[in-house]
Order: structure tokens, then C-alpha cells, then sequence
């Protein structure tokens, strides 16, 4: 008992400060999407859709003739659809909940999540949130079994033809006023499977989204600084 009471004592803490503390990310992590020369992409000048990027090599090259490179910028949510598409990469924070919504939340806030369609991608990194480094228990924000039980539904793959229904009771289920949070690319866009008949494209119209996080799949840190500043944890982000 006494080994193992040195050991952690040794160990430390290893938990990541949030959100005031900086992230760290290997070589090879691939975040927000930047354009990085004058030429552009496509002959018309499209715009990046991050909520529909892949985040694989493929989109990127050392070609001048392509102007794309990622980053080791985790921060890619926003409020809107629309604020997810950017011409030179950047997006605005996204704005918090209203204050008469977050007095109701409290400081806690239940979610139930809804896989609708995924590769489990985004659901790995989902239950990374709560591991000893991410902790996202330590404000407020845990999962719940029952979306009776839950403040708003937090959804992701490209919400296929079997799920479309489920996701609507799951949604009819929470209790006013909830939110929901649409997490990766393909609940964003449909991903790579968008334009199939099968997979859908991602959430429905019908489903109002609260907050939008790019990623295929997100890291967890992207995860948790959308959920905060939907909170209202994070002041500002420059």
C-alpha cells in the first residue's frame, strides 16, 4: 500500500489544466485546416468547409499548387453550421448559451449520446473526455443512460436511414429546453460518406444544433472547448 501511495505521490498530477492551460500535440497531429499560399484550391475560390474535412494527408500537399496545410490548432466548433466554413481556415468562437439557459443548466449539464451512424471514431475520443488526463467530469458535463434524463443529446455519425428515426425520439425524448451538439464530420456533413443514399448527410434540418464540432474524429481537447464556451467557461479567444 505504502508502494503504491509513493508511486502516485511521484506521478503527480496529470491532468490537463482547462481551460487556461496549453495543449501539446505530437508531430503528426493534424488540426485546423489553413490556407498557406495565394493559390487557391479550386479555380472559383471555394471556401473550406472544416465541418467537412477529413483531416487526412490527402488534403494536404507540399504541391504549391495546393494551399492547404493543417495546423496544431484543436479549437474547430462553432454555433452555427455556417461558422464552420472559412476561406483562409479561421472560425469565430463560438458564442455561450444564453444566460437565462445557462442559469436553468446550472453548473452541470447531462448529455445523452446518440451514435447515428458513426465508425465509432468520434465515440473513442468521446470516452476519452472522461480519462484522468481530460477529466470533463470536473465541470459538470457527464453522460447519461436515458435522454429523460438528459439536458440536450450529443450526436454523431452521418445519421443513416436505420438511425433518422431513433434520433428523432431520442430528441422528442429530452425534456424543454435541451440542446444538442452535433460532434465530427459526419454528423457535420456526412463525411465520406456524404451524397449516399444510404448514409445520409449528417444531422437533419429538422434537428436544431446548438454547437457544431469539426473533426474526423475530434481530439478531445477540441471536444471540451467547444462544450466550454457553450457554457460559458471561456471568457474569450484570440
Amino acid at each position: 500500500m505504502f508502494d503504491f501511495l509513493r508511486m502516485r505521490l511521484a506521478q503527480g498530477t496529470p491532468t490537463i489544466a482547462l481551460p487556461t492551460g496549453s495543449a501539446e500535440f505530437p508531430e503528426r497531429f493534424r488540426g485546423r485546416p489553413v490556407v498557406t499560399s495565394a493559390t487557391e484550391l479550386q479555380p472559383d475560390g471555394a471556401a473550406l468547409d472544416l465541418g467537412a474535412c477529413l483531416f487526412s494527408p490527402e488534403e494536404a500537399s507540399d504541391d504549391p499548387a495546393r494551399s492547404i496545410a493543417f495546423t496544431h490548432e484543436h479549437r474547430l466548433a462553432s454555433r452555427t453550421r455556417e461558422g464552420l466554413i472559412s476561406r483562409d481556415g479561421h472560425i469565430e468562437p463560438p458564442a455561450a448559451l444564453h444566460e437565462r439557459m445557462r442559469k436553468l443548466l446550472g453548473r452541470s449539464l447531462r448529455l445523452r449520446s446518440l451514435a447515428a451512424g458513426s465508425c465509432n471514431g468520434c465515440e473513442a475520443e468521446l470516452i476519452a473526455t472522461g480519462n484522468i488526463i481530460f477529466d470533463m467530469a470536473r465541470f459538470g458535463v457527464e453522460f447519461v443512460a436515458s435522454p429523460r434524463h438528459a439536458d440536450g443529446i450529443l450526436i454523431t455519425g452521418a445519421v443513416n436511414v436505420n438511425m433518422r428515426d431513433a434520433l428523432e425520439r431520442t430528441y422528442a425524448a429530452v425534456p424543454d429546453p435541451r440542446i444538442v451538439i452535433a460532434v465530427g464530420a459526419c454528423a457535420a456533413s456526412g463525411g465520406p460518406f456524404r451524397g449516399s443514399e444510404q448514409a445520409g448527410s449528417g444531422v437533419p434540418s429538422t434537428i436544431p444544433v446548438d454547437l457544431w464540432i469539426a473533426g474526423c474524429p475530434p481530439h478531445p481537447l477540441t471536444i471540451l472547448d467547444g462544450l466550454l464556451h457553450l457554457l460559458g467557461r471561456v471568457e474569450s479567444r484570440r
